[in-house]
């Protein structure tokens, strides 16, 4: 078994490097790291990182990734989201829905299609990265 901290680094291929950075800005507070080139940029929560890279893409709906996810902290929060997510028109691909597993997550698309879920997962949520 290889010794890891968790799934803390992301890199997507998108066709807009500007308009997707401004919308992982806009959306989820990201903040760039680095930009090397018009063509590549890394962005950061704080503990996790999104590479995103200039791409080819065919057709959206046979995106070989299912989905990446943001851990939201608390319930009320990603209620929260869900509501602010609407009032800004973002792209829903899946409703606010409760889990029997006590998660609530909802999914939205980011300008190239790609699938991001806003979980609540009571295991995850509560802890804390330094």
């Amino acid at each position: 078994m290889i010794n890891h901290l968790g799934l803390r680094h992301l890199a997507l291929k998108v066709s807009d490097v500007e308009r997707a950075r401004d919308f992982y800005q806009r959306v989820f507070g990201m903040k760039v790291v680095w930009q090397p080139d018009p063509d590549n940029v890394y962005l950061s929560s704080g503990c996790d990182n999104l590479a995103l890279h200039r791409g080819v893409f065919g057709n959206r709906e046979a995106q070989a990734l299912d989905h990446l996810g943001f851990i939201v902290p608390t319930l009320a929060e990603v209620e929260a989201a869900w509501e602010w997510a609407q009032r800004n028109r973002l792209d829903i691909v899946h409703p606010l829905r409760h889990h029997r597993d006590g998660s609530v997550s909802f999914y939205i698309r980011d300008p190239d299609g790609n699938v991001v879920q806003l979980l609540y997962e009571p295991a995850i949520s509560p802890k804390r990265f330094a």
